[in-house]
């Protein structure tokens, strides 16, 4: 009952069953029977003469000699004398007599026990009888090993088929997740271009008339009121400039520009703050993209921005640039949401407080911080989102570790 397997099983039967029961030569075959022929697989006797070994082992057809004809019709045979059978096949040894019992399992032949003795008439009821009970018993548990092999098999099929399940599932539940926010924000795109517009009426008519009480009135008491009046009207238009970027309703002027010397003449006169250390890498690839130059340093001067204030300890900002989407790893490795094909894109990475792991997606809500309440208000990184969206590509963010974050951007290469 204990042993694992067919093989273990039968050379157990052949060498500590049939062996010690005076038998002085077994040979176990197992049936093939799409294939209709038997195989030897285990021995006792000339056919083993070391070890787990059978020398030159036996394939013989089901009907063919007294083993396969013993197959072919699924019942026991004993042949006194084999000088007088025309069926008999000589093996290791030449024999006088032999008794053939099958395999049965679910009424089909699975193999057979064959015994030959040197002498005639050496077989009889005794090892007929003994001969079939050990084949039934083996048989019985050919089956035991089959049915545990059947349920095992189904247990991996059904831990495999759970575990796709889980993946449909988290799939699922993250497609929706993403449908539901990209809903979302197209809500909020709507509303936010219509509130742009409204809005943008209104301090046109403020601006106006800010400009015409300047002109008016001469006391400079009353133009300083005036001028930060002026100067609150500029600052909600360009509030409802950002609005706009957000969502994606501003008016961009595409042309083909050369990104590496767009990057690279903005880095040079960016300022830096004394303890922060800016490192470009640039790609050295020349690479050419159709986008709106004053959007893009826009959206490159946000990104750039909000990295320094994420280092008011003082820290290293990377700027690199690279193309991706050309082979088959980078492609893999391109956001989701993005078409196949090649794209530049601008890394901004530093080293600063860096984000927690459920936060990373949030840094693009609009009006989203993890500054002090005195400190990031307004739209933030989401305008940058607007602005790569509505140039053909989009921005994702991620952790720098072990400190920091990484915001990229990726532009389609023309």
């Amino acid at each position: 009952m204990s042993i694992p397997n067919e093989a273990d099983l039968f050379w157990y039967v052949a060498q500590n069953v049939v062996g010690r029961l005076g038998f002085v030569d077994c040979v176990i075959y197992t049936a093939d029977v799409e294939r209709q022929e038997l195989t030897q697989v285990a021995a006792l006797g000339d056919k083993n003469p070391y070890g787990r070994t059978i020398l030159n082992p036996l394939i013989i057809p089901f009907g063919e000699g007294i083993t396969g004809k013993t197959a072919m019709a699924a019942e026991p045979t004993i042949v006194n004398d084999l000088l007088q059978n025309t069926n008999y096949i000589p093996d290791a040894q030449p024999a006088r007599s032999e008794i053939c019992v099958p395999l049965l399992a679910g009424g089909q032949v699975v193999g057979v026990i064959d015994s030959e003795h040197p002498d005639a008439n050496a077989f009889g009821t005794a090892e007929l009888e003994i001969l079939t009970t050990v084949a039934a018993m083996t048989s019985a548990k050919l089956e035991l090993l089959s049915e545990a092999e059947r349920s095992k098999q189904r247990y991996n099929d059904l831990v495999k088929t759970h575990a796709k399940l889980s993946e449909e599932i988290c799939s699922r539940q993250a497609l929706e997740a993403e449908l539901h926010e990209s809903r979302k924000l197209e809500a909020l795109g709507h509303l936010t271009g219509r509130l742009a517009h409204d809005f943008n009426n209104l301090l046109t008519v403020i601006s106006g008339n800010l400009e015409l009480a300047e002109a008016y009135y001469g006391e400079p008491g009353s133009r300083r009121y005036v001028q930060e009046a002026n100067l609150a009207s500029q600052r909600g238009t360009q509030l409802v400039s950002d609005l706009l970027a957000f969502a994606q309703r501003s008016r961009l002027v595409l042309s083909e520009t050369d990104m590496n010397r767009l990057v690279g003449d903005l880095c040079k006169v960016s300022v830096m703050p004394t303890d922060v250390d800016l490192v470009v890498e640039l790609c050295p690839i020349e690479s050419r993209a159709f986008v709106d130059p004053g959007a893009t340093k826009s959206a490159i001067n946000a990104v750039m921005t909000n990295a320094l204030e994420a280092m008011p300890q003082g820290g290293v900002l990377t700027v690199t640039t690279d193309i991706v989407g050309r082979s088959p790893t980078s492609r893999a490795a391109l956001p989701p949401e993005l078409s196949p094909g090649n794209y530049y894109t601008i890394s901004i990475a530093d080293t600063g407080v860096g984000l927690a792991p459920e936060r990373v997606q949030q840094v693009f809500d609009p009006f989203y911080s993890t500054k002090p309440a005195t400190a990031g208000n307004g739209l933030g990184l989401s305008i940058v989102r607007g602005i790569m969206l509505q140039s053909g590509g989009t921005v994702v963010a991620s952790r720098n570790e072990p400190t920091g974050a990484v915001i990229e951007l990726f532009f389609p290469v023309h």
